[in-house]
């Protein structure tokens, strides 16, 4: 019985750090919808933080790809001052940064709703991936 208790006691610590990591999310960082994405993100700093292979494959046209493995060492790239809007493939990777870059004084944070694989807009690739 105790192992069930223990059990339930760690599911339970698991489901509550979790809903407080999406709402947390949620209030720090603004999802938006393509067009709401695409009608500010030219006036600001467009930050695609998946792996540069995925980058490479397709990205928005005028992203930088700052990869979240590598945020925390190349965070001084970004500017605080300006909007900040981050993609990454389905939202997730974007909103650990968006976290990560909250944390260290960021305030103007938004985010792709559904990531670059509900994007429709015109996208970029390396020569490397266009055959």
């Amino acid at each position: 019985m105790t192992a069930l208790y223990t059990l339930l006691v760690i599911l339970g610590i698991i489901i509550i750090f979790s809903l407080y990591n999406f709402f947390h999310q949620k209030k720090i960082l603004n999802t938006l919808s393509e067009d709401e994405f695409r009608s500010g993100y030219r006036k600001a700093q467009l930050i695609d933080v998946r792996e540069p292979n995925e980058f490479d494959a397709g990205h928005i046209l005028g992203a930088r790809n700052i990869p979240i493995s590598q945020l925390k060492n190349r965070m001084k790239e970004i500017r605080p001052d300006k909007p900040v809007y981050l993609y990454c493939q389905s939202g997730m990777r974007s909103g650990r940064a968006g976290q990560m870059l909250y944390k260290k004084g960021y305030k103007q944070l938004y985010q792709l709703q559904g990531g670059f694989k509900k994007w429709t807009g015109k996208i970029k690739t390396t020569k490397k991936y266009n055959s």
